[in-house]
């Protein structure tokens, strides 16, 4: 016990950052994942395969870009909600954004069978509600 609390008091200035950078990734959270959930079509979940986004069809060098953009910030939601399961934050909608937005092979599997989990569903379903969007068909 006395050897946490002289890591603790040897840590201080780190314990102070770990608080600032989770106040400011769970504010984050909360101003980006209602929108983000709201860009989701209804009936994103339906297709057995799904058909191609529309940014796909662009020039080669803007999709590159794009898919690079978009799984940067995946990614970054990824590492957020894997960090908020610990710190304060809403962790498993975070990761569920995340992965809905990195590109990697059975990731249409992945997405539904998350998403089915009826805990899953309505959360996503309830930030819907709140941004005037209809329900996600599943």
């Amino acid at each position: 016990m006395n050897e946490l609390l002289g890591w603790v008091s040897d840590h201080q200035q780190l314990l102070v950052w770990a608080g600032v950078v989770s106040f400011v990734v769970f504010i984050l959270s909360l101003l980006s994942l209602p929108w983000l959930v709201a860009q989701i079509p209804e009936d994103y979940f339906l297709p057995k395969k799904r058909q191609p986004a529309e940014w796909k069809r662009l020039h080669p060098a803007v999709r590159i870009l794009a898919l690079m953009g978009k799984n940067l910030i995946g990614y970054g939601l990824i590492v957020a909600g894997l960090l908020m399961l610990f710190l304060p934050g809403q962790g498993i909608l975070t990761l569920v954004m995340g992965l809905l937005l990195v590109d990697y092979p059975g990731k249409f599997r992945l997405e539904r069978k998350l998403v089915k989990t009826p805990a899953i569903l309505n959360s996503l379903n309830w930030l819907r509600k709140k941004a005037k969007k209809p329900p996600l068909i599943m």
